[in-house]
């Protein structure tokens, strides 16, 4: 496909060092280079360059699906434009993220902030459902006179797709106005809590009762859903959250070929010495595995 020239920029390395034509691809990799609404920890738009850096550094079999990562057909896409103009910013990546769907290929979009989910999430048909893996709501409806922001978003996205599209899993840090709006329009949410206590296989199940009432799916991780042991170079890090075999063995249970897609958020490469990219590439590549793995399912 022609991009744009002012759409997107060339990748220093493709995502796994691999990235064929994008006519042959069945799944795009692209990175929004993003992190103006940040309120903590800055420096989310270091994290696809992170992740393509982790990704040309691990092993690439998934013995969870027995697929070999390079026998995917993938195209690295690039960045999306971003300036301090925000609005046009997240229009860019509505368009990126229109013509890849349109073209019947599946979008994974490389963070940068969470607020990425937003217009990701826009051009997807109405019967989807949104699976969001993340330690916060993000269901503010301003914050620090901002509207549209981290903290904000979700309740944006909600307002325009409604909030019985929306699952939560692995929450745990709330406060007062997101728990009023979570329970006045009965959203579905899954604490961390809950599945540190029921374990992998229950959280699945309950993703997938949800899951029902949709004809396809989208996931978006937030990296912060995990522990910071884990994955401590994150934007805003939160104790008690899930660990990585915890979240895999979720996602084994619950993305299929039905899945349009997913991103993976909010990696702040400076606060560590690389494991979290590390980790965000390893759930990529498991993600990816799967949907080739159960495409037909």
């Amino acid at each position: 496909m022609n991009w744009k020239k002012t759409l997107l920029t060339s990748p220093p390395s493709p995502f796994s060092g691999l990235s064929l034509p994008f006519s042959e691809a069945d799944y795009v990799v692209v990175g929004f280079p993003f992190d103006l609404t940040s309120t903590y920890r800055f420096g989310a738009r270091e994290g696809p360059n992170a992740l393509r850096e982790a990704s040309l550094n691990i092993e690439t079999y998934s013995l969870r699906t027995r697929v070999f990562l390079e026998d995917l057909k993938i195209h690295d896409a690039g960045d999306v434009a971003v300036s301090e103009d925000v609005a046009e910013s997240f229009s860019n990546l509505k368009e990126v993220v229109s013509r890849i769907f349109q073209a019947g290929k599946k979008p994974v979009v490389l963070g940068g902030e969470h607020t990425l989910t937003f217009s990701a999430v826009e051009s997807l048909p109405k019967d989807t459902g949104i699976v969001s893996f993340d330690a916060h709501f993000d269901l503010r409806d301003e914050y620090e006179g901002k509207k549209f922001s981290h903290t904000t978003f979700m309740r944006r996205l909600a307002e325009k797709i409604g909030p019985d599209r929306i699952i939560f899993a692995g929450v745990r840090a709330v406060c007062k106005e997101d728990l009023a709006y979570v329970e006045s329009r009965k959203i579905r949410y899954l604490t961390s809590d809950q599945i540190l206590s029921q374990g992998s296989a229950w959280a699945a199940g309950n993703i997938r009762d949800f899951l029902r009432s949709f004809k396809s799916s989208y996931f978006t991780v937030d990296m912060d859903v995990l522990d910071p042991a884990f994955a401590p170079a994150v934007g805003n890090p939160e104790p008690e959250g899930l660990n990585s075999h915890l979240l895999l063995e979720i996602l084994r249970g619950v993305v299929n070929g039905k899945a349009k897609g997913f991103d993976l958020v909010e990696i702040a490469p400076r606060y560590d010495s690389g494991i979290t990219a590390v980790l965000g590439a390893k759930i990529i590549f498991e993600a990816l595995c799967l949907l080739e793995a159960k495409k037909f399912d």
